[in-house]
């Protein structure tokens, strides 16, 4: 059909799921046997130009089924619409999507709906991106202060931030933009790695990988913390034996403590000099972060990867309760909201170091992470995308690390394609790999 009148003909929707448990990859105090997860869709049209939308939503195992199901209750809003108008303004399905009263009402903004949103708005970015024949990145750092900002959902914002506010961030931003282009492409964007960090992993295991961080250029490790301070110790004073004195060393509680346990514990790990302490208590706490920021400074606190909303985000900066701002591509309302995040943090003076690892999310996030160094904060100090060397072979255009830095894609789109075999084997509960499994399992019952 002509490009003019194709529309969105459907909305595939996939139940993928990856055994990470099984190695203990991705454990940690709050989550020890996770299996990384993505409630997965494909927007399909019937344009003469076949380009299709990837979209996904990132779980850890059980409840996949729940997330997929949340974006199957979104594909009558999606059906029918033209595909030149919807690339052309992704926020007009945002804002239907966001808007859906009876939907709303599961949330408003959170949970598993608002995630269910960010899958499929994501997905329509990656189509205006693969349509413009533009990586993510280059098509946000491409576009117009005036464009972005009406990408905006400003509701509940502008005691913070206006869109005249947003406009002159972005203008003022622009400066220097090619510059910064050519070293992006030459350099790539800093990165650091937890896959050093995980829980379950021995001492040895986590020596070993540390090691190889350094060798592979990386300038910061993660490890996980909050089950057993003696278990913490050990492990942190590994870690620092490791990597030496000046590479940073981050530690993480995944929620684990309450507000005078996170200091306590966090103090305790002081000698080890961490860089900052991520999720120390509940990502609602707005104001238990900023006691935990007083109380264990110089340490930074960072928080973002369980954030519900922007207006969450903005609670946390206009009440001075993190020094790292960690966005979520997946948990969020997709892009969209997440442009309103950048702009809050630009507005705050507060970096973003986005969370990633999982299912696919190194492969969304450094799209942002990479606008924003181009288009709005224009720098990469004290500015990290956290790296997790799993999964990444499933995806059609899969990162790529070099010196410890994100390599900028090069292909058009949001770099959020899996591969149709991989789609085929690990699709739950009937792809190929879950299939023999269970076979596998039921062979052995007594």
């Amino acid at each position: 059909m002509a490009a003019a009148a194709a529309r969105i003909t459907a909305v595939d929707t996939y139940d993928i799921r990856f055994p990470t448990s099984r190695e203990l990859d991705g454990s940690d105090a709050m989550n020890p046997d996770p299996d990384y997860s993505a409630a997965y869709l494909v927007l399909r049209t019937d344009a003469e130009d076949a380009l299709e939308g990837h979209g996904f939503s990132f779980t850890i195992g059980r409840g996949n089924d729940v997330q997929v199901a949340a974006i199957n209750a979104l594909r009558p809003h999606v059906i029918g619409r033209p595909v030149a108008e919807l690339c052309a303004d992704p926020a007009s399905l945002y804002r239907v999507l966001v808007g859906d009263s009876q939907l709303r009402w599961l949330g408003p903004e959170k949970g598993v709906m608002h995630m269910a949103i960010g899958a499929v708005v994501n997905a329509v970015w990656d189509l205006a991106a693969k349509r413009a024949g533009k990586p993510l990145w280059r098509l946000l750092a491409d576009a117009t202060p005036e464009w972005l900002v009406s990408q905006v959902d400003f509701r509940y914002l502008t005691d913070a931030l206006t869109p005249d506010q947003a406009i002159e961030l972005l203008q003022r931003g622009r400066s220097g933009l090619a510059e910064r282009e050519a070293r992006l492409l030459h350099q790539g964007y800093p990165g650091y790695t937890t896959s050093p960090g995980w829980l379950g992993y021995s001492d040895e295991k986590l020596t070993r990988l540390a090691h190889q961080a350094l060798a592979e250029g990386f300038t910061q490790i993660k490890l996980k913390v909050g089950a057993d301070l003696a278990d913490d110790i050990r492990r942190c004073r590994a870690a620092r034996n490791a990597v030496g004195p000046d590479i940073r060393l981050a530690i993480d509680a995944n929620q684990r403590w309450n507000v005078a346990e996170a200091i306590t514990w966090t103090k305790a790990l002081a000698e080890f000099d961490p860089y900052w302490i991520e999720e120390p208590t509940s990502p609602d706490d707005v104001l238990g972060h900023a006691a935990i920021r007083t109380g264990v400074a110089p340490i930074k606190v960072a928080t973002g990867e369980h954030v519900q909303n922007r207006i969450v985000f903005k609670q946390l900066l206009q009440a001075g309760s993190i020094d790292v701002l960690q966005l979520d591509a997946a948990r969020v309302g997709g892009v969209n909201e997440n442009l309103a995040i950048l702009l809050l943090a630009a507005r705050f003076g507060v970096p973003v170091c986005p969370h990633a690892g999982g299912v696919g999310l190194c492969e969304l996030v450094q799209h942002l992470s990479m606008f924003d160094y181009l288009a709005l904060s224009g720098s990469t100090e004290d500015r990290v995308i956290e790296y997790v060397d799993h999964l990444h072979e499933h995806f059609l255009d899969p990162v790529t690390i070099e010196r410890g830095h994100y390599r900028a894609p090069r292909a058009p789109g949001f770099s959020a394609q899996m591969l149709p075999e991989s789609i085929a084997r690990f699709s739950y509960p009937d792809g190929d790999f879950w299939a023999a499994d269970l076979a596998r399992t039921e062979g052995t019952r007594p």
